[in-house]
C-alpha cells in the first residue's frame, strides 16, 4: 500500500472520529438541562388554551386520555381518538410527551365493578398496558410512560378498592400480593411495560405531598422491580399541593418541605432516575377577591422555592416540570386549582416562577 493511500486512510479516520464525537457533543446540547411543560385536556385543543401552551412549552401531558377509563370505556371497545389527535398535534407542533397512562384508580366503572374477581382484573390490565404499550413504543413523539399511579397513600400503606363503582379506589390491589407483599398489578404493569415499551422511559408516578413512609415505600417498590429484571426509568410526584397534603407542609414549613423534595430529588439521582414533577398546581380553598390574592402570592413562594429545586437538581440528572392545566380547575366541593393564568388567562404571581424554570430550559440563563 503506497504512502498516498496510508495518508488518504489516516486523514478519513481522524475527520471520522471528530465526526462522532460532534455528533455526541450535539445531542448531549439537544438535551435540555430542565423540561418544563404543561397538560391540555382533549376539549382545549384549538381554544386558547392551546395558543397559550404553544407560546412557552414544548413538552406535553395529554391529560387524561390515556387513561384506562378512555381508552378502554367498555367491555370489547376501543377508542383511541383523542390520543392519536394528540400525537398528530405533537408531531404537528415539535413536543416532547409523556403518556399519563398509568394502572391506577382511574379505571372504568365495568372494571371497577365489586363482582371483579382477580383473574378478571388480571386480564383487563394486562389488555390495556399490551395494547397501549405496543401502540405507542414505536412513536417518537413519546418520550415517557406513567406505568402506575397513585399506588400507595400518606401512611405507607397499599391503596386498594373500595364498595361500589362511585368512589376515587385503586380496584387492581384485588390482584393480590406475591410472596414478598408487593402488589401482583405492580409486578406486571411494570412486565409488560419493560417487555413492549422497550423505546419509552417508565415512570413509577405518586401523589399527596412528601410523607416520609409513602416516599420510603416508594424506594423500596421501585428497587424491589428493579431486582425482578423489571425496568423503572423515573419517579414521578403528582403535585396538587393543598389537597392531600397539609396545609401547614407547604405553607408553615415550607423550608423543611423543600428539604425533603430536594432529598427526595437526590435519592433518585443516585439511584439512576429521572425525578419528574408530573402535576403541579396549587388548591385555593376560599375564594373571595382578597383571600385568593393573598393565596396566589403564597404559591408564588412555594412555586420559587419548587423551581430553585429543580434548576438546581438538572445539573446532576434529569429533571421534569409539568403544570397539570394552565388556568383556574374547579374541584367540586373543595375549591379551585391555581396554576400560572387566571379565569380570564392573565398570569398570575406563579406565571414568573415558571417563566425561570422555562428560561433555563432554554439554556438562556
Amino acid at each position: 500500500m503506497n504512502q498516498k493511500i496510508l495518508y488518504f486512510l489516516f486523514i478519513c479516520t481522524v475527520f471520522s472520529g471528530f465526526s462522532q464525537e460532534e455528533k455526541a457533543i450535539d445531542k448531549i446540547k439537544s438535551i435540555p438541562p430542565l423540561r418544563v411543560g404543561a397538560t391540555l385536556n382533549y376539549e382545549e385543543l384549538g381554544t386558547k388554551k392551546e395558543k397559550l401552551f404553544l407560546k412557552d412549552f414544548k413538552y406535553l401531558t395529554p391529560a387524561n386520555a390515556a387513561k384506562q377509563t378512555r381508552v378502554h370505556p367498555k367491555p370489547g371497545e376501543w377508542d383511541w381518538t383523542e390520543l392519536n389527535d394528540f400525537i398528530d398535534f405533537a408531531n404537528d407542533h415539535h413536543l416532547v410527551v409523556r403518556l399519563h397512562s398509568p394502572v391506577s384508580p382511574q379505571a372504568s366503572k365495568w372494571a371497577k365493578a365489586d363482582h371483579r374477581t382477580p383473574e378478571e382484573l388480571s386480564k383487563i390490565m394486562e389488555e390495556y398496558m399490551m395494547a397501549i404499550t405496543q401502540k405507542f413504543n414505536n412513536e417518537s413523539c413519546v418520550k415517557y410512560m406513567d406505568v402506575v399511579n397513585e399506588t400507595i397513600l400518606g401512611d405507607g400503606s397499599w391503596f386498594g378498592p373500595k364498595e361500589g363503582t362511585h368512589q376515587w379506589e385503586n380496584p387492581w390491589l384485588k390482584m393480590g400480593y406475591d410472596e414478598n407483599g408487593y402488589p401482583l398489578y405492580i409486578l406486571k404493569a411494570f412486565e409488560i411495560a419493560t417487555k413492549y415499551g422497550s423505546n419509552k422511559e417508565l415512570v413509577y408516578n405518586q401523589n399527596v405531598g412528601m410523607e416520609t413512609p409513602m416516599w420510603n415505600k416508594v424506594k423500596e417498590t421501585v428497587l424491589y422491580l428493579r431486582s425482578k429484571g423489571y425496568r423503572v426509568d423515573g419517579i414521578g410526584w403528582q403535585a396538587h399541593l393543598l389537597l392531600g397534603a397539609k396545609r401547614k407542609d407547604f405553607v408553615d414549613n415550607m423550608d423543611e418541605t423543600i428539604q425533603k423534595l430536594s432529598d427526595l430529588i437526590d435519592w433518585a439521582h443516585s439511584h439512576d432516575l429521572a425525578f419528574h414533577i408530573t402535576e403541579l398546581d396549587y388548591l385555593v380553598r376560599n375564594n373571595e377577591a382578597d383571600q385568593l390574592k393573598s393565596e396566589r402570592q403564597i404559591q408564588k413562594k412555594v412555586y420559587d422555592k419548587i423551581v430553585d429545586v429543580l434548576i438546581e437538581k438538572s445539573k446532576q440528572g434529569e429533571v421534569t416540570l409539568n403544570l397539570w392545566d394552565l388556568s383556574v380547575r374547579p374541584k367540586k366541593g373543595t375549591g379551585n386549582f391555581q396554576s400560572i393564568y387566571d379565569n380570564k388567562f392573565k398570569p398570575i404571581p406563579a406565571y414568573y416562577s415558571v417563566q425561570k424554570a422555562l428560561k433555563v430550559s432554554r439554556n438562556e440563563i
